[in-house]
């Protein structure tokens, strides 16, 4: 355990961050440079990293193409380690300076559009895809888009910081955290006992939002060693759902887009034959 910590009075910034990645993170909002965002030819761009959060998008995207939508995009890898996201380009898109953030040109106005939850609902309405149009069906998949936009901060920047990412292991945070990851992961497994996706029956929106945070946790790529850790091999339904999207083409390709292990640029579904010369995980 650490000395005990007593605040100060009045809270100041002393630029000292707790980890590596959060040495841009500042207590202010705004952009800290000129940059412009590169445009592309497609009506949508991009603009994302291939975290849980970034996948989500770029999974519905391919899910669309797949579907046969005009839903070309054009995806451009931000550096968040490189503060691409305080860019003032960025900034003007998404002023939270968070990923992902995306520009759309296909009316008559461009529109921008951030918050992923706010991104995935956009471009399923537009196409009339992924979330039903009226109805309990439309308001179950709102409910569960919701708690997985309410709850992935607990499991990211709540659990995986904390055992992860933090230069020291503080023994209340780690367990007030691995609480609430393994009662998430059994509110999820609970329900995936009672249904085939999140929803009902039909996979939407509200799967290819929450599939990331969980993925990683339950096939044992996430914060080093989490999965022994929570005992993620406990929760058999969720174990099911994450397989079955996981076999889904769409959810292959939209994983890998914008990750410097994948294709750091997405501009055609061209893009992926080096993944495919590689298998990469199966592609």
């Amino acid at each position: 355990m650490t000395e005990a910590y007593t605040p100060p009075t009045v809270w100041t910034w002393d630029k000292k961050p707790g980890a590596s990645a959060a040495a841009l993170n500042r207590p202010v909002a705004g952009a800290t440079h000129d940059a412009a965002l590169p445009e592309g030819e497609h009506p949508f761009q991009l603009y994302s990293l291939g975290t849980p959060n970034g996948q989500k998008v770029t999974i519905l995207f391919e899910e669309l193409i797949e579907a046969g939508h005009a839903a070309e995009y054009d995806a451009w890898f931000i550096s968040i380690g490189n503060g691409d996201q305080f860019g003032s380009g960025f900034v003007e898109i998404n002023p939270n300076s968070k990923i992902p953030a995306l520009l759309d040109r296909s009316g008559p106005e461009p529109v921008r559009v951030f918050e992923s939850g706010s991104i995935l609902v956009h471009l399923a309405e537009k196409f009339g895809a992924f979330l039903p149009t009226s109805g309990p069906a439309r308001t179950e998949t709102f409910n569960w888009l919701m708690w997985q936009m309410g709850s992935a901060p607990f499991i990211g920047g709540g659990f995986g910081h904390f055992y992860f990412y933090a230069p020291e292991k503080i023994e209340y945070a780690i367990n007030r955290y691995a609480m609430e990851a393994k009662r998430l992961l059994d509110v999820a497994d609970r329900r995936l006992g009672e249904s085939r996706f999140l929803a009902g029956d039909d996979y939407t929106i509200a799967d290819m939002a929450t599939f990331g945070w969980f993925r990683g946790l339950i096939q044992g790529d996430a914060y080093g060693d989490a999965a022994q850790f929570l005992s993620t091999s406990d929760y058999t339904n969720l174990t099911r759902w994450v397989d079955e999207i996981d076999a889904r083409p769409a959810t292959h390709r939209g994983r890998f887009v914008n990750k410097p292990d994948g294709i750091r640029e997405r501009h055609s579904a061209a893009d992926f034959a080096p993944l495919f010369a590689k298998g990469a995980a199966g592609l």
